[in-house]
């Protein structure tokens, strides 16, 4: 009897063990899982509070003049840089370079002088205003369209060019609408950030989406895939 007890007991503890170790493992495993998924999901960028007031300094020395104040941007002129459609599609590499490479044949200049570090905080002081998930990483991981440039041409022209202009030149042709014509765009904008802003548009501004029964011209992803291409072989030629 006195020697069945302490097996029993043993045994015992042998089981609340494993019971433990099996909680352990599986405990574990849904930190893993929502460690991963905290990493991969879509959601708003966070920037340093210290990051956002010195790119706010930066950007009141240097960008508030056309873009005004917190970056609403002036119709005709300037476009706005805190849309939330805007910064949940515009991915860091493209905000960066537009800013260090400017825009030639619009009112963007270059800042390169401003160097990396003024150009990264700027970008932090613009990412403070995001409302929305930034979804940069997928659509410009999106696939190069396939479209039909002639069909995109005849899109364009009866649609597009009544703000962008004839040849995509935007404000200097005397339309509403930035130049998407122009190759300091092209070469930086992804068929996906194309393609999301042709869909959805922007909201509070005169970019409209075109997707959906609702939208201003029911455009299908096919037809939007053809204005893309054909963008993508006009760049403007002057």
């Amino acid at each position: 009897m006195s020697t069945r007890k302490p097996l029993i007991c043993l045994f015992g503890l042998f089981i609340l063990l494993q019971g433990c170790s099996k909680q352990d493992q599986d405990n574990s495993a849904a930190t893993s899982v929502n460690i991963i998924s905290s990493a991969t999901a879509e959601e708003v960028i966070k920037v340093a509070p210290k990051l956002v007031s010195a790119g706010k300094a930066v950007y009141e020395r240097n960008c508030i003049f056309c873009h005004q104040a917190d970056a609403i941007g002036k119709p005709g002129f300037a476009p706005s840089l805190t849309n939330p459609e805007f910064l949940s599609t515009a991915s860091d590499k493209f905000l960066m370079g537009t800013i260090r490479d400017g825009r030639a044949g619009t009112g963007m200049p270059p800042f390169a002088h401003l160097g990396r570090a003024d150009v990264e905080a700027v970008v932090a002081y613009l990412r403070s205003h995001a409302k929305l998930p930034n979804i940069s990483a997928r659509i410009d991981a999106e696939p190069h369209t396939q479209g039909d440039e002639r069909l995109g041409k005849v899109w364009f022209e009866d649609i597009c060019s009544t703000c962008h202009g004839p040849q995509g030149d935007g404000y200097i042709a005397g339309g509403t609408g930035t130049a998407i014509g122009k190759t300091g765009f092209l070469s930086k904008a992804s068929d996906g950030f194309i393609r999301e802003t042709i869909k959805n548009g922007r909201s509070n501004t005169r970019m409209l989406g075109f997707s959906g029964p609702a939208a201003l011209a029911a455009l299908s992803e096919r037809d939007i895939n053809d204005i893309i291409a054909y963008l993508r072989t006009v760049p403007s030629r002057n």
